[in-house]
């Protein structure tokens, strides 16, 4: 399974919270739940994640077996 854990930790480390991530369009809504629930995330909305926090995937995302 994939979890976002370190994704919501690196968005409070970089000032980012969700309403901010929203407005900016870096991610939607629906985008955003998906991760809080650990769910599909796509890879274009991992890129702008990654672009708008200089980061890599692995500091967004981890995965751990089920």
């Amino acid at each position: 399974m994939i979890i976002y854990d370190k994704a919501f930790k690196l968005f409070k480390e970089r000032g980012y919270n969700t309403t901010r991530l929203r407005k900016e369009n870096i991610i939607t809504q629906a985008a955003l739940t998906s991760m809080r629930h650990n769910g599909h995330v796509n890879t274009k909305s991992i890129e702008r994640l990654c672009i708008a926090l200089d980061c890599q995937p692995d500091d967004l995302m981890e995965w751990v077996p089920d």
